[in-house]
């Protein structure tokens, strides 16, 4: 997702913009591989080659790519439609990659592959390094190209920050908390060779993967399919490159969207408020109108309190420290307030629409805040 691999994106030719993108793939494939070439046996068992490349794929990665870099390039194209084209060229990359790689893999390199567990750093065979490039090839496309998302979308993420590292690591590899690696697996390839894939985990050839960290084992156990079934080789691993990789974009695209759509409500909210503190107030009694706070909620709330606070300056260490809000006070806070409030009658309706539709207790919190809205 280079310099180098938009200028591919953009080309109109067919047979030029093949040439282009397979020369973009060896390239990068030809970094990957000098990165494998750094990796012991107890980074690939530890998973520790994953925490590597991590750093190896973002670091500098995202120095050079920001909002601009892209303005720079797609100036006053609507977000949606670079998005599209990133997915869609993120994808053949995949494909090719798949069809570079799979030549190498072989029965051997599936069983070399389960006997890992007993190979030393010194003796770490050469059919291991096949496998690594191909997985460590597709981890990083996926990762830079949710990252590409985040930007375009303009939903900030510092992947020197643990938490938005990790927040990036499951968008792009579409890795649900509690989920086993198998399961992921399973759902990402298309259902024709789903009863295939559920044969083949029975199989002693993922031994290993027990023994890495719950992301390294999900992605060895993801890519290690395409070498452990016989007779299919080529095509299945340029379908599960493509197929991952298009699950992985469209995944991203649908988190980060939706989180732009919840921010661009947040500074909506934020911009048009002449009453920002009690906002904040009124916005969380209708969040807490029921139990559950749906995560578009919550993050709602982050960023308005976040938005009031740069724009506003308004920093409410009450409203911060409240464990369990009392209606009677937002209630009082509101009567107090003299002059229009719709503003706040607005950025609650708002509030109570962000996670779908509107239950009975927001609906009576809403009817409540009207006529107190009416009657001052």
């Amino acid at each position: 997702m280079t310099d180098a691999s938009t200028h591919a994106a953009d080309t109109d030719t067919d047979e030029a913009g093949d040439a282009a993108d397979r020369k973009v793939v060896e390239q990068e494939q030809a970094e990957i591989k000098d990165f494998v070439k750094g990796l012991s046996a107890d980074d690939i068992k530890s998973g520790n080659w994953f925490t590597k490349l991590a750093a190896h794929a973002m670091n500098a990665y995202t120095e050079k790519v920001d909002w601009q870099y892209f303005q720079d390039r797609y100036s006053g194209v609507p977000a949606d439609v670079i998005v599209d084209q990133r997915i869609k060229m993120a994808a053949r990359y995949a494909a090719l990659e798949g069809g570079l790689s799979a030549g190498a893999y072989t029965a051997t390199v599936a069983a070399t592959i389960g006997s890992l567990g007993g190979a030393s750093p010194a003796t770490v065979p050469a059919a291991v390094a096949t496998v690594m490039i191909d997985v460590a090839f597709i981890t990083q496309l996926q990762l830079r190209l949710a990252y590409d998302i985040s930007v375009l979308y303009r939903v900030p993420l510092d992947v020197h920050d643990p938490e938005d590292l990790w927040k990036l690591i499951r968008v792009a590899l579409t890795i649900k908390s509690g989920e086993a690696a198998s399961k992921t697996a399973a759902k990402a390839v298309p259902v024709m060779v789903r009863p295939l894939v559920k044969r083949f985990y029975s199989k002693s050839v993922l031994a290993a993967g027990k023994a890495l960290p719950v992301v390294g084992r999900h992605l060895l156990q993801r890519n290690v399919i395409k070498i452990g079934i016989p007779l299919i080789g080529v095509p299945l691993a340029v379908l599960l490159n493509r197929y991952t990789t298009l699950l992985a974009g469209r995944h991203a695209r649908a988190v980060f969207r939706n989180e732009a759509r919840v921010i661009e409500l947040a500074e909506g909210m934020s911009r048009s408020s002449r009453h920002p503190q009690l906002m904040l107030w009124v916005a969380w009694l209708v969040i807490r109108a029921n139990s559950k706070i749906a995560d578009d909620e919550a993050l709602l709330m982050r960023h308005l309190v976040r938005l009031v606070r740069e724009r506003h300056g308004v920093v409410d260490e009450q409203f911060a420290h409240v464990v369990d809000i009392d209606p009677t006070e937002v209630w009082r806070r509101v009567d107090a307030e003299p002059g229009d409030l719709g503003d706040v009658l607005d950025a609650a309706e708002r509030v109570a629409t962000v996670d779908g539709d509107v239950d009975s207790r927001e609906k009576a919190v809403l009817a409540e805040l009207r006529e107190r809205c009416r009657r001052g």
